[in-house]
């Protein structure tokens, strides 16, 4: 189907054909919940301001652990490097015991779940909730930030056209 113009309309599979090709970097959301630590894998996680540290991600209300995240008063955004794959895909797999063992974590002194060998970890406040079709928007101010080991110079993590990617320092420009 066209539109007048003659450009393709805008359907769900366009759309999801379209950001398959654009990569995007990975994380680990996580927040304590009444029943116990949360978590999940979102590649929509980016910055929207410096001054205050504000950064916005969407979680599908379809998914497990949205609700309880999107209940959450804070949580935690944790940026991934290339050795982290592994956290990627168990905290991306449905009905996985993401806290049993499986992955080496701690409470912070706040409560919410740290994932300690995440290169980043950035504590957040919510500060707003925007629902858009069968996702929630959260936008959240940046409270604390923890670097891990080697969380500079470590390779950053990507996901592109459905499968997990290692960057290289090397430059298209060099």
């Amino acid at each position: 189907m066209t539109i007048p113009t003659g450009h393709p309309i805008a359907t769900a599979e366009l759309f999801k054909d379209a950001f398959r090709t654009h990569p995007a970097g990975i994380a680990v959301i996580t927040a304590q919940s009444v029943d116990g630590p949360v978590g999940l894998t979102a590649s929509s996680v980016s910055s929207v301001s410096a001054e205050p540290p504000v950064l916005a991600f969407s979680v599908s209300t379809a998914s497990s652990s949205a609700a309880a995240l999107i209940a959450a008063d804070t949580l935690v955004v944790h940026l991934l490097g290339a050795d982290q794959v592994g956290i990627a895909q168990l905290f991306a797999t449905r009905g996985a015991d993401r806290f049993g063992g499986a992955v080496d974590w701690r409470p912070l002194p706040t409560g919410e779940p740290l994932l300690v060998e995440a290169p980043w970890a950035l504590r957040c406040r919510i500060l707003h909730r925007l629902p858009v079709g069968g996702s929630m928007i959260l936008a959240a101010e940046v409270e604390a930030i923890e670097q891990g080991d080697g969380g500079a110079a470590g390779a950053p993590l990507v996901y592109h056209n459905r499968s997990y990617h290692r960057l290289s320092d090397r430059s298209l420009l060099d």
